[in-house]
């Protein structure tokens, strides 16, 4: 069961259990609509209804809590790497734009330009070196 939403597992449970989601409905105490909801993912159980929910199928709520546990991790380290990996293009990109147009306006010292440079030419090197990682 792991690897599954929370309604597809409470789908599957009710299924295995040779239950309708009416059958379901009447033992929790709501509707069939609402376990509908469920199984679709477009609502969740009520929190205190999960242990009565769990004991009807035979399991522990932490094992229907922990169903997304894997998944879950995952997306966020994700957007942190692409986070990064769009900053270590996008800054050398703004302060060599930044380093032009000063320079053609002549608004720079010579302290500033080599300060920019180095930070873009830091930004590169970690870009490449977190590719060559991979």
């Amino acid at each position: 069961m792991n690897n599954q939403t929370l309604g597809s597992m409470i789908a599957t449970l009710r299924k295995e259990h040779n239950m309708t989601q009416l059958q379901l409905a009447e033992k929790m105490g709501v509707t069939d609509k609402a376990v509908s909801k469920w199984e679709r993912d477009l609502s969740c159980p009520d929190v205190a209804s999960l242990p009565r929910l769990a004991e009807l199928f035979g399991i522990t709520v932490d094992e229907m809590l922990q169903v997304k546990e894997t998944t879950r991790s995952q997306p966020a380290e994700n957007k942190t790497e692409k986070i990064m990996d769009i900053v270590l293009k996008a800054v050398p990109l703004a302060m060599g734009v930044t380093l032009v147009v000063s320079s053609a306006l002549g608004s720079i010292d010579v302290y500033s330009g080599f300060t920019m440079t180095g930070i873009a030419l830091f930004c590169m090197a970690l870009k490449f070196f977190s590719d060559k990682k991979e």
